[in-house]
């Protein structure tokens, strides 16, 4: 029987063609042609906003942490049902993450639990957009004006989504972005930063690349220019094949999320009666883009007997994403006890633009006969 499997990268031919074109430019390395193209290409997405192309999200975080001013000592709030990137990101500039708890219906950070949590030394929000539903930004952008702190967005997962009619990666006033192998656009690796200031934006470009100008753009200058290195910076750097593969891949995009909402909608109709699980919930104001699809198995079911019998028939699945606080590289003093229920219920079934309606038909079938195998019998 064949495997299906939990992500699958949509590339094809007019990707190869377009690595092709790098090989023979002769410019492979970072911010070369290509790279300019795919930075004018998402300035232009994201309403002309300052956009730098870089090797993934988790240092698009780093360099946006640097470029706001985040000292050793700072409390920054972090969404805790998330891959723990953000979290990761403020302990590289040595401060301190906190976790916030997040809503049981969506999986996204909850505006209350921010405000709960901020104190004299918080100076700002890492908001995430939760496998590709974006958050409550309305509420979390009132409450970060009123404490004058600020907002970053964690688009990792929600390139193409949207937000009461804006679209994820504008809706704080710096975004990061992620284009790794399982988002609905990707380079196999790559991210970008997002900023409505051009300053935020020059930061990460400069640090970037060691603090300095691209060679690419010195080699246009007459005579032998010879930078100085006036600060720490970083080689984070997209190479011009990955930047290559990311302006196939937006401009297909919409494409592409059409294939996983059909499949997510599928999904939802084939387990909408199945007592042993809840589907996923997209409030009204806003749309997914489905990088993962999580079921949140009931508390009666044996998650890993149903993965390993999931498995067992050539299914991927996984567990959703984590509860950070949990982590014990944070040492977290808070409890997020929604998050944590999250983390220990949710089960992530395959979801890519590849799937076929009759392969999300097998994986329903095989799930459900998973979940009455794997229940604990209800006590009378």
């Amino acid at each position: 029987m064949d495997r299906i499997p939990l992500v699958h990268a949509s590339l094809g031919e007019q990707e190869l063609a377009a690595v092709a074109e790098v090989f023979a430019s002769g410019w492979p390395a970072g911010q070369g042609p290509k790279g300019k193209a795919l930075e004018a290409q998402l300035s232009e997405r994201y309403g002309g906003r300052g956009a730098v192309a870089l090797s993934n999200c988790g240092v698009a975080l780093h360099l946006a942490l640097l470029a706001l001013g985040v000292e050793p000592g700072d409390e920054v709030i972090v969404a805790d049902y998330s891959f723990p990137a953000p979290a990761h990101a403020v302990r590289y500039v040595d401060a301190v993450p906190v976790f916030a708890d997040v809503r049981a219906d969506t999986g996204t950070v909850d505006p209350r639990s921010v405000a709960d949590l901020i104190t004299p030394r918080t100076v700002g929000v890492i908001v995430v957009d939760t496998v590709g539903l974006p958050a409550d930004y309305a509420e979390l952008n009132a409450i970060a004006e009123r404490h004058g702190l600020f907002v970053i967005e964690d688009a990792a997962c929600s390139v193409g989504a949207t937000y009461q009619g804006r679209e994820a990666g504008t809706l704080a006033p710096v975004a990061c972005l992620s284009f790794h192998g399982r988002k609905g656009a990707t380079s196999g690796e790559g991210g970008a930063l997002v900023s409505a200031d051009p300053a935020v934006a020059e930061s990460a470009r400069l640090r970037s690349a060691f603090g300095i100008e691209s060679i690419f753009e010195q080699g246009k200058v007459v005579g032998l220019p010879i930078s100085e290195f006036t600060e720490v910076g970083y080689n984070y750097k997209l190479s011009d094949i990955g930047a290559a593969i990311l302006q196939v891949q937006l401009r297909r995009l919409d494409e592409l999320l059409e294939r996983r909402r059909a499949v997510a909608a599928r999904y939802a109709e084939l387990l909408a009666d199945e007592d042993l699980l809840t589907v996923p919930q997209v409030p009204s104001d806003r749309t997914h883009v489905w990088q993962s699809y999580l079921v949140a198995l009931d508390p009666r079911v044996d998650r890993a007997g149903v993965a390993t019998e999931l498995r067992g028939q050539g299914i991927g699945c996984g567990h959703g994403t984590w509860a950070s606080h949990l982590q014990p590289v944070f040492e977290a003093k808070q409890a997020c006890p929604v998050s944590a229920d999250l983390f220990h219920r949710h089960l992530a079934l395959p979801m890519h633009a590849e799937l076929s309606m009759d392969q999300v038909e097998r994986v329903t079938r095989a799930l459900r006969g998973a979940l009455r195998s794997h229940a604990a019998p209800t006590r009378g």
